[in-house]
């Protein structure tokens, strides 16, 4: 009778999951005035014809704390590396040596760090959306099962009640992340 439902719950609770974890590397690439590979994952290189990720032309890696150390793979593509790094708008300035290009990382301003948080809570609120919707899919697909006779009204009220808490959980683990993240930016 209710046997579709906790497939239904399992498949929320993986993408409710799914969303979060996508906030939580959107998170890992704000800057926090120390270097890290995530800070250069969004930036994508005009490369033979297409845009790719950074990371299928070149490897990041972090030879000192206010460092990111970037080397190309094909000489060729250095330029259109440095100007991907320049463009993507992270507030850091890349210097080419060969196919080694150097970014230092700046130290944060106050109003770059209020900026950052302004982006953490835009990513959260993304986050925050998804998972809610993933409710609503869930609430319709409950009120099919009712329809068609494969669960009663109170279990339909009772799975309801479920995918309520299933979503303020995520929701909570979201919000807790953003906190954690906004402390490290804010930490001088």
């Amino acid at each position: 009778m209710a046997q579709d439902y906790p497939a239904l719950k399992a498949d929320l609770t993986q993408k409710m999951l799914a969303s979060f974890d996508h906030a939580k590397k959107e998170f890992s690439g704000l800057r926090t005035g120390r270097a890290t590979t995530a800070l250069l994952e969004p930036v994508m290189v005009d490369a033979y014809g297409q845009m790719l990720p950074l990371n299928q032309v070149a490897s990041v890696s972090v030879p000192e704390p206010r460092m990111l150390s970037v080397s190309v793979w094909d000489k060729g593509m250095a330029k259109a590396v440095e100007k991907a790094i320049r463009d993507a708008n992270l507030g850091v300035n890349p210097m080419a040596d060969g196919t080694l290009i150097r970014v230092p990382i700046p130290p944060l301003t106050s109003e770059r760090r209020a900026e950052l948080t302004k982006v953490g809570h835009k990513y959260a609120e993304h986050a925050r959306v998804a998972i809610r919707n993933l409710r609503r899919d869930g609430n319709e697909a409950l009120k099919k099962m009712e329809k068609d006779g494969k669960i009663s009204q109170d279990d339909h009220r009772k799975f309801t009640d479920e995918i309520q808490k299933l979503t303020d959980q995520h929701i909570a683990k979201v919000d807790e992340a953003l906190k954690q993240k906004e402390q490290e930016i804010m930490q001088v």
